[in-house]
């Protein structure tokens, strides 16, 4: 009965070992090793400091996370460009004119949009060039500074680079 057990286990260990086809990421068989991501520029009409950078590390954060890919420097199996096309703040909703007669927004929103070009070296009918934009809503009354602009933009990168990430990689 003990040879049975043993058996089995090993039997299962084979076959659980051989299902690299698909894992939770959805990924599944990926046949690069190595991708990069060039550094995003922001070439929005309204520049905020840092954001390119952030931008840059963040997508290569969630790809080192969620795939063994080996992030390199040049010449990657699977190469991730582009750069930020815009950033811009709007009022969402109006509220009633104060005592002076001067109308306010109770909700502002940021949105930025990022164009990129993805290539697959080993597989070019994956390669494809797409714009890629998330929004975050605010209080009318908080200036898009410090705690609120920082987690707003947090918030819309995870979103823009979990779809890069679905787009290039998961193909659900």
């Amino acid at each position: 009965m003990k040879k049975i057990y043993s058996l089995f286990a090993l039997l299962s260990l084979f076959l659980l070992s051989g299902c690299n086809v698909y894992n939770f990421t959805g990924t599944g068989n990926i046949d690069a090793k190595t991708f990069q991501v060039n550094f995003f520029q922001n070439n929005a009409d309204l520049v905020e400091p840092g954001i390119d950078r952030q931008f840059t590390l963040a997508l290569q954060d969630i790809i080192m996370n969620q795939t063994n890919l080996n992030l390199v420097s040049n010449s990657g199996d699977l190469v991730y460009e582009g750069e930020i096309t815009d950033y811009r703040i709007t009022p969402m909703t109006a509220t009633a004119a104060d005592a002076n007669g001067n109308m306010g927004a109770s909700q502002n929103r940021l949105t930025i949009r990022v164009n990129v070009r993805f290539s697959n070296r080993k597989k070019e009918t994956d390669d494809f060039e797409k714009q890629f934009e998330f929004y975050n809503d605010f209080k009318g009354t908080d200036l898009p500074t410090g705690a609120v602009l920082n987690n707003a933009i947090q918030t819309i990168f995870e979103r823009i680079t979990q779809d890069i990430f679905n787009e290039s990689l998961a193909k659900w």
